[in-house]
């Protein structure tokens, strides 16, 4: 008797036991074919949304930004390195589409500013733009520098030199202050409300409002909402 009692219940043992681990526990990790199934899902969701997100505009080299200036500019007070800010003037379109619209936001640096000599020399002041902010992101630029320069005394004129809303000209307007003085001014200034011109001792001021091209040196691609 007591055998056949010690027999039953090791059986039941074993099938108690049997049941036990064909059970799958609630907290038991998925199985690598369902994992490799998830992340394929999740792949393909991922091609979906970049396939329906717009593709960025590439504005090309050589492309002219113009933009004006936020505040005034001098050759006597502002520093090699100083930054400033600018509005895009005018929108820049690829394809029927605007990539950089007006009213951006950019901003620059004083790559040059030399106040004018005492006694002789001319003053200098270049401008670089380095970025340009669109649909709230910052896009870098690489620009040409629109420099202008004055010429010793007696030579009063400016130059715009790798851009500028001067083409690259020499500009002057002959002034009632003395037979053959220049007074220089960026061409368009009479547009806006700003413009550019010489003090008294020679140096360079932009006032803010001043117009200005900024030509693109590499590609930027600006990416759309």
């Amino acid at each position: 008797m007591n055998r056949c009692l010690a027999t039953v219940s090791l059986s039941a043992f074993s099938i108690g036991a049997l049941l036990a681990g064909c059970q799958k526990p609630a907290d038991q990790p998925s199985t690598p074919d369902a994992n490799s199934s998830s992340s394929m899902a999740e792949a393909a969701k991922t091609a979906v949304i970049k396939a329906l997100e717009p593709k960025p505009l590439v504005v090309p080299a050589d492309t002219v930004i113009a933009v004006v200036l936020d505040q005034s500019l001098s050759s006597k007070t502002s520093k090699s390195g100083d930054k400033f800010t600018a509005t895009v003037e005018s929108p820049v379109e690829i394809d029927g589409r605007v990539a950089i619209p007006k009213g951006a936001r950019a901003e620059g640096v004083v790559s040059d500013a030399k106040a004018a000599g005492r006694f002789k020399g001319g003053a200098a002041l270049a401008l670089t733009l380095t970025s340009i902010t669109v649909n709230g992101k910052d896009h870098k630029l690489q620009t040409a520098s629109a420099t202008m320069s004055s010429k010793g005394k007696g030579k009063r004129t400016a130059t715009m030199v790798g851009g500028g809303a001067a083409g690259g000209a020499a500009i002057g307007a002959v002034a009632g202050g003395g037979k053959g003085a220049a007074i220089g001014a960026l061409i368009g200034a009479a547009a806006g409300t700003g413009g550019a011109g010489f003090t008294g001792n020679r140096d360079i001021t932009l006032t803010a409002e001043t117009p200005l091209d900024f030509k693109l040196l590499q590609p930027v691609s600006i990416r759309q909402k």
